[in-house]
Order: structure tokens, then C-alpha cells, then sequence
């Protein structure tokens, strides 16, 4: 699988996970909540920060009709009528520069989801790096075509999405000469159950797109995202925030700045143990060998005495006669003196 480069970090199975830390709306309405939240990212050792690129208004209606709110059952949101949702969860746009700037100043790559034309056209005079496809955008192949056709890499995220829908949006991006794609395994529930993640589809996505596979993570903790590694998921992205406890739109599913450090600590010991498919003893283990049990004498001998368990004994280290050939050299004699402490081989015997 070729590595690709997003704002000059190479991302790919040879590399370690690339981790995207999701702003969102857990900003909640303050640019310096959101600034501090850039810096608690930066300081993570995550590569990389994502907005999201929207209004209220270019994402839905402002009318209130049954169709516009959410279910009354929703575990965060309740009856929430969308674009009052939307318009509290947004990145003012006139933050994304300063934002941007400070993330780069900071050593992160930053970039957005993008929600429409508009808003691509806008992220491009910003010089975004990449793209991301949002879960619920990934049949607006309109949408996705016209972020492939920059040239830069895209993000698909499939949460609720079928396989026939994934394919369709890998092939608009592709109908654009773009092969800079990554398709993220997703579950659109916020929190979602890990029990529902089903991360043994990494490899399989992997397989029938001929793409990277990552994991966009809305479960809580950071278990999912580190199997998901395990499977091979090259990009891992999580909400974040600065305290739960603060609240916002996205806070109960959002990793704390610890959290999230400890996720890209973890997620790189994950990808390091992978290693290769080869049994036998590492390179690490090799002064553990000598330390194999092997067969000794225990008690001075004479020449001419019997091989007995009194006088022969498994133990460690090695250098002696493999432990099994103990019932075939029992009662033989010893062809010379042996003190204790002597490996057992053949010319001994």
C-alpha cells in the first residue's frame, strides 16, 4: 500500500498511525477554548487537527418540521431541531485561519471536513492539505468529487454507509485522476458501542478498495482504536476536548488532552508490535537462549558410573544434551571423570 503525504507527514502501514484530533463543536462558542484546545493537541504528539467547514445554513433548513429533528430517544441530542444543533456545533469560519496558523506554528497538520461547494472553495485560498468526506456526506458524490479534484488527499469516513455506498465514493474520487484516498471505518452512533465497531471489516475494506483503512472512533476510551491498529488501520481520529465535564455538543464521547496522548503513545506501540510474520526467536530473545534447560551433571562421576537421576538432572542453562535424550542415555557409562556442573554431551559417554 503506497504511503501518502498529508502536509508533508507520510501516512501509510510503514509509518506510525497517523492520529487526527476532531475539534468539532466542543470549542463551545469560545476562540480561545478552541485555541487552547490546538495547543493541548500539539502537545499530545498527535500529527494532526480537523475542523469542521459549515453553517447552519449550508447544512439545512431553518424550519421546524418533524423530519428536521432529531428522535426524541437520541442518547445526546434529544428532540434537538438540526439547525439549532448546527448552529451551536459550528467553526465560525472566521476562526479557521487563526486556527490554522497556530496549528502549523505548532508542528500539526491541519485541515477540514468540508459540507459544500462553498465550503471547499473557501478551504482552498486556506491551503488545506487534505480533505475529509463526513459519515453522513458520503453520498453527495458531487461533494466528493469536487474535494478529490484539489488534488489532495481525501478522507472517506463510511459510518452507516454499505459496501456499494463506500465503492461509489472511492470511484468519484478516482474519476478525478485522485489516488490519494483513505477510507475510514466508522460507527455514526455518538458514543458509539465498541461491541458495534466491527474492526475485523478494516481489512477487509482494505482489501476490496485497494485503499488505506483507518478507524474515525466515537466509542469511548481507547481500546477500539488501538485493535484497529492491530487490523491494520493506518489513520485513527477522535473527538477531543479539553475536560468532558465542560460539556458541548461532542463532549461525552471526546478524549481529554491525557487521553489522547496516551492514544498516540499506544496506538505507536500497537503498529511496532506487528512486526513481522515470521515465528522463531527474535532478535531481542537471543541471550534468553543460552538459558534453555539441558542436561548437566549434578553430582561428581567416575569413569565407568552409571547415568542416573541422581547424578543427571534437567536443568538451565543450556549446553548440555537436549532433555528428552535423558531416557536414552540412562545406565550408560561415563567415559571419563565429570564434575558438577558439567553440560552431559556424547564424548562423555
Amino acid at each position: 500500500m503506497s504511503t501518502i503525504q498529508i502536509g508533508g507527514v507520510p501516512v501509510g502501514p510503514d509509518h506510525q498511525p497517523f492520529v487526527i484530533a476532531e475539534m468539532s463543536g466542543n470549542h463551545n462558542g469560545d476562540l480561545e477554548r478552541a485555541k487552547d484546545i490546538v495547543r493541548a493537541v500539539a502537545e499530545s504528539g498527535a500529527q494532526a487537527l480537523k475542523l469542521q467547514t459549515y453553517t447552519a445554513d449550508t447544512m439545512t433548513l431553518d424550519v421546524d418540521l418533524p423530519a428536521f429533528r432529531l428522535p426524541s430517544e437520541h442518547e445526546l441530542w434529544s428532540d434537538a431541531r438540526l439547525y439549532d444543533l448546527y448552529a451551536e456545533a459550528h467553526t465560525p469560519w472566521a476562526w479557521h485561519e487563526p486556527l490554522f496558523d497556530l496549528a502549523s506554528s505548532l508542528g500539526l497538520v491541519a485541515f477540514s471536513s468540508a459540507f459544500d461547494q462553498s465550503a471547499i472553495d473557501f478551504l482552498e485560498k486556506l491551503n488545506v492539505p487534505a480533505y475529509k468526506v463526513a459519515s453522513n456526506e458520503i453520498g453527495d458524490l458531487p461533494l466528493v468529487r469536487g474535494m478529490a479534484e484539489t488534488g489532495k488527499p481525501i478522507i472517506i469516513s463510511t459510518g452507516s454507509a454499505t459496501l456499494t455506498d463506500i465503492d461509489a465514493a472511492v470511484r468519484a474520487a478516482r474519476s478525478t485522476g485522485n489516488e490519494q484516498i483513505i477510507v475510514l471505518s466508522c460507527t455514526a452512533s455518538y458514543p458509539a458501542p465498541p461491541e458495534q465497531s466491527n474492526l475485523r471489516a478494516i481489512p477487509v475494506l482494505r482489501d476490496a478498495l485497494g485503499v488505506q483503512v483507518g478507524l474515525s472512533d466515537h466509542t469511548m476510551g481507547i481500546g477500539a482504536a488501538i485493535a484497529a491498529v492491530a487490523l491494520g488501520a493506518t489513520v485513527i481520529e477522535k473527538h477531543v476536548t479539553l475536560k468532558r465535564v465542560d460539556g458541548g455538543v461532542d463532549a461525552a464521547f471526546s478524549l481529554e488532552p491525557s487521553e489522547l496522548e496516551s492514544l498516540v503513545e499506544n496506538t505507536r506501540i500497537a503498529r511496532l508490535a506487528l512486526g513481522e510474520p515470521v515465528i522463531g526467536p527474535k532478535q531481542a530473545e537471543q541471550n534468553v537462549l543460552r538459558f534453555r534447560r539441558s542436561l548437566y551433571v549434578t553430582k561428581d562421576v567416575r569413569a565407568g558410573d552409571p547415568v542416573t537421576a541422581e547424578n543427571v538432572r534437567s536443568i538451565r542453562p543450556a549446553g548440555g544434551l537436549p532433555p528428552d535424550t535423558f531416557t536414552s542415555i540412562a545406565g550408560r557409562p561415563f567415559r571419563a571423570d565429570a564434575t558438577a556442573g558439567t553440560p552431559l554431551t556424547w564424548d562423555l559417554l
